[in-house]
């Protein structure tokens, strides 16, 4: 997707970066930065929990339906 950033172009983000923010925002917009990051991995996180916790309630109910034992048509019919 994107090519491999090597030192040259690291550096030149980081000297934009300076002269756009600022010296003294540089440390505030890190920490904006980190605290965004770390709000989507833990949404991230949240919803696969919800996938997984669906997908073990759906495993539970397939494994209840093949173990209860089944009447056929027939079966149901001789019953009083």
């Amino acid at each position: 997707m994107f090519p491999s950033l090597g030192m040259p172009e690291i550096i030149l983000i980081l000297v934009i970066a300076l002269v756009v923010f600022g010296p003294k925002q540089i440390p505030e917009v890190g920490k904006a930065l980190g605290r965004t990051l770390n709000e989507i991995r833990r949404a991230s996180m949240s919803g696969w929990d919800e996938v997984l916790e669906s997908d073990k309630e759906a495993k539970k109910e397939v494994e209840e339906e093949t173990t209860q034992p089944r009447t056929t048509a027939t079966e149901a019919q001789k019953k009083p």
